[in-house]
């Protein structure tokens, strides 16, 4: 049997409902027929305009908000990339019949991003349920029509007070996590005769606060350790479970026989750290004297070595599952490879190069290009460029840390 041929332009426009697309710049895209019914207007009145344009604040109702809200809940969705519901608004409509009346309404919107290949919001659908119709006919009209519709705004506006109780207090968590990571994720220290740059980009959002680390250890005979880590989760609990966890893998390396070795305690002391389950961490010893690089990977992305020549090596010959993620212990893998004089290392959690709906190849292969292409950099330039090749403009959803080591 033959699929079906679907016109989705055609599905779109037929949607019961009011739906419109809308760009991160608020300006109308697309409606669907019920929206430019109910809200009375023609298609050539909406799209390429301004969405407060076409539809401004009453100016007769001096408490009036349903735009200001309406636009905040829009922008939080292009900067988060995630879903906004609204509690229930009044947001009265100009006649486009009669300029200066206006049409009390009362709406339920939720906002919804659609996310474009580069991982950014491209579009902000934004769907309405009309209920004034419903709201005055609970009412039965009259005074108690009134009275029920002073009721459902009252209890609209305590909603919306609530939600931004919690969002300041969501925010207030968002600041004590970045500034425990910033006093846990120092500037590096002395690194011998290499150069190194490391950066931490937190993610958008109030909520998305996450436990990206780095670390740079000084180990016998001159050697360094490099090790970035992820641990699972958000905010101040996903914080505090990577100061654990850095703190652990820091004291283990320098201990340690190797790399694997180094994570096999990390990933025994990980089973009793509340959190610390299926956290991805990836070590790297480096011997200066040999110029040999050991490394193992818990299921993390594996590091990347350009040469002097722009030829990308990724460290992936020793990868593993994540910390705690086996019911059993087992030894961890490591390989090693030799470098060259003047090539550059660079270790990164995910969010530098995994975007939705994206095969990590892509972002890989991203990295690749941006690596070769600034090789000669030292390496602070290196990293700000990095991050300005492959981070969206208005950010990601998910931390990145970030190590560049001038070997």
């Amino acid at each position: 049997m033959a699929e079906p041929r679907i016109d989705y332009a055609a599905v779109f426009r037929a949607l019961p409902g009011m739906v419109a697309l809308l760009t991160p710049d608020l300006v109308y895209a697309d409606a669907n027929d019920d929206f430019l019914r109910l809200a009375g207007r023609t298609r050539e009145q909406l799209l390429g305009r301004y969405i407060f344009d076409v539809f401004p604040e009453n100016p007769n109702d001096p408490a009036a908000a349903g735009m200001r809200e309406t636009r905040e809940s829009m922008l939080r969705v292009v900067d988060t990339g995630e879903r906004d519901t609204m509690a229930l608004l009044r947001y009265d409509i100009e006649d486009a019949q009669r300029p200066g009346v206006w049409q009390e309404h009362y709406w339920s919107p939720v906002n919804a991003p659609v996310h474009g290949a580069d991982g950014r919001v491209a579009l902000v659908v934004h769907r309405v349920e009309e209920v004034t119709e419903l709201i005055h006919a609970r009412g039965g009209g009259g005074a108690r029509g009134r009275v029920l519709e002073a009721e459902l705004y009252t209890r609209a506006r305590e909603l919306q007070e609530v939600n931004e109780r919690l969002r300041r207090a969501h925010a207030r968590e968002r600041e004590v996590a970045l500034a425990l990571q910033a006093a846990m994720l120092p500037a590096p220290g002395p690194t011998g005769p290499h150069e190194a740059a490391v950066r931490y980009r937190p993610a958008v959002g109030a909520l998305n606060v996450c436990g990206d680390w780095y670390d740079l250890v000084d180990l016998p005979d001159d050697n360094l350790a490099v090790a970035v880590g992820d641990v699972v989760g958000h905010g101040l609990a996903a914080a505090c479970t990577m100061g654990q966890l850095r703190s652990a893998l820091s004291a283990a390396c320098r201990v340690a026989d190797g790399p694997a070795e180094a994570l096999e305690a990390l990933g025994l002391y990980a089973r009793f750290v509340e959190g610390a389950e299926a956290t991805t961490v990836v070590t790297t010893f480096i011997a200066r004297q040999s110029r040999t690089i050991t490394y193992s990977c818990a299921g993390h992305p594996p590091p990347a070595l350009v040469h002097p020549d722009g030829a990308v090596t990724f460290l992936d010959q020793a990868t593993d599952p994540p910390l705690a993620a086996r019911p059993e212990h087992l030894p961890r893998p490591q390989a090693h490879l030799t470098f060259t004089e003047g090539s550059t290392l660079v270790l990164y959690t995910d969010g530098l190069i995994e975007r939705r709906g994206e095969d990590i190849d892509t972002g890989l292969a991203r990295l690749s290009d941006s690596l070769t292409h600034h090789r000669h950099r030292p390496p602070e330039a290196l990293a700000d460029a990095l991050l300005s090749d492959l981070l969206p403009s208005t950010g990601t959803t998910d931390d990145t840390a970030l190590i560049v080591l001038r070997l």
